[in-house]
């Protein structure tokens, strides 16, 4: 026999609860403010998501599944390479600038908050971490291979600093949005790398 057919849309219950443990973090985020945001009972969200630890798991993957569909798009294969990689900076920019930058980035912060003490947590940031490195890696060798790139500028490295300075970028603009800055800080980095 068939239980009743769930009268909720998963996905929508999870970007919901996304944006809540974004906004307030995990250990802040309360049942009832899950329940509330996501417009389920108690009974629903454990059976569909086991429980707030679950729903944040699902949550986190979205959050990770989107970013780098973003980071995909920007780096295209079929774009031009120096492109793609200023319009994944100016993308960080325009996320790390004015009123929205304040709630920062999910990843960094639950990497700040959950990294160390959840092996589960901690696997995910980690794979997200390589799979962004590994992309921006892919579009400098791309780069360096239409000799477009400074020749001492070597893709890997070039790809972990780049990385680095994006995700410093979320933290610093908690505190100190100014678009200008991160600007002047993108183009210095465009500037040494590129030809």
């Amino acid at each position: 026999m068939r239980g009743r057919p769930r009268e909720f849309d998963p996905d929508d219950a999870i970007e919901s609860a996304m944006g809540v443990f974004w906004t307030s973090g995990y250990h802040a985020t309360s049942l009832p403010e899950l329940l509330e945001a996501t417009n389920l009972s108690r009974g629903s969200l454990y059976a569909a998501f086991g429980d707030k630890h679950g729903l944040f798991l699902r949550a986190l993957d979205r959050y990770i599944a989107d970013s780098l569909t973003r980071l995909d798009a920007d780096l295209d294969p079929r774009k031009d390479v120096l492109d793609g990689i200023r319009a994944c900076l100016a993308r960080y920019v325009e996320r790390t600038s004015g009123a929205g930058a304040k709630r920062g980035c999910l990843i960094v912060a639950t990497a700040m908050e959950l990294g160390s003490q959840d092996v589960e947590v901690e696997q995910r940031i980690r794979r997200f971490f390589k799979a962004m490195e590994a992309r921006l890696t892919t579009a400098l060798e791309r780069a360096k291979s239409e000799r477009r790139l400074a020749d001492e500028v070597e893709p890997s490295t070039a790809a972990r600093l780049i990385m680095c300075l994006l995700e410093g970028m979320r933290v610093v603009s908690k505190t100190n949005a100014d678009r200008g800055s991160s600007q002047a800080v993108v183009q210095a980095l465009l500037d040494r790398f590129a030809k």
